[in-house]
């Protein structure tokens, strides 16, 4: 195993990769942004991955959700990452729940970080409900366009922030969706490891008019 996951060992040391083994997470969503965290942190020796999703693949979902090719047309989202994710990496336990998170919040499983991969405030709204209730830390992540936000929640609320509506989706860029992504992979995967995360800030990261890359953080501290 150590083998394996060499180029972490070197960052962190043995003992620090043996006990991502032991953590337990879930990622609600396997579309643009779960297929990506998906890639990611299923291959970084975390022991035990709840998937999330009712949804099935469809032609415009795959070149930005990497986790599917043409083939996958129709298939459950959940299920066919799962088996991307033990196809990379036979370390890891990845449980598959087809269904929405309402019913995924009834099952009560023990966890030690939410990731947010969906595409609508209302499920996230329910996320940070649940998280609160249960005391775990989330992250949230959206992407749309050129920019996109990101939040490691721990004290501070989601539903304080945000009011809950209904807009219709823009257009976006695979990049984009991997950008958002990798930075709640990173977040994830330092809280998991015992590093130091920053944690209730929101990152706003958006590409200017000019191209240039953009990043912003507020803080959520009361």
């Amino acid at each position: 195993m150590l083998e394996y996951f060499n180029r972490q060992v070197l960052l962190w040391g043995e003992d620090v990769q043996r006990s991502l083994q032991n953590k337990k997470i879930a990622i609600i969503g396997c579309g643009g942004l779960g297929s990506s965290l998906s890639f990611a942190l299923g291959a970084s020796g975390i022991g035990e991955i709840h998937l999330i999703d009712f949804d099935d693949v469809s032609l415009h979902n795959i070149h930005r959700q990497i986790a599917f090719n043409m083939d996958d047309e129709g298939k459950n989202k959940a299920l066919t990452t799962a088996q991307v994710i033990q196809n990379r990496s036979p370390y890891v336990k990845v449980i598959v729940h087809q269904c929405d998170f309402k019913t995924f919040m009834e099952k009560e499983i023990k966890l030690d970080l939410i990731i947010d991969a969906t595409d609508n405030l209302f499920t996230r709204s329910q996320i940070s409900t649940y998280a609160s209730s249960m005391q775990i830390p989330w992250i949230y992540g959206t992407a749309e366009a050129y920019h996109g936000y990101v939040c490691f929640f721990d004290k501070s609320s989601f539903n304080d922030l945000f009011k809950i509506t209904q807009n219709a989706p823009a257009g976006i860029t695979c990049p984009m969706v991997m950008t958002i992504a990798s930075f709640q992979a990173n977040l994830a995967l330092r809280y998991l490891a015992g590093l130091s995360v920053k944690k209730d800030f929101l990152y706003y990261l958006f590409f200017n008019d000019e191209g240039e890359f953009i990043t912003q953080r507020f803080s959520l501290s009361l």
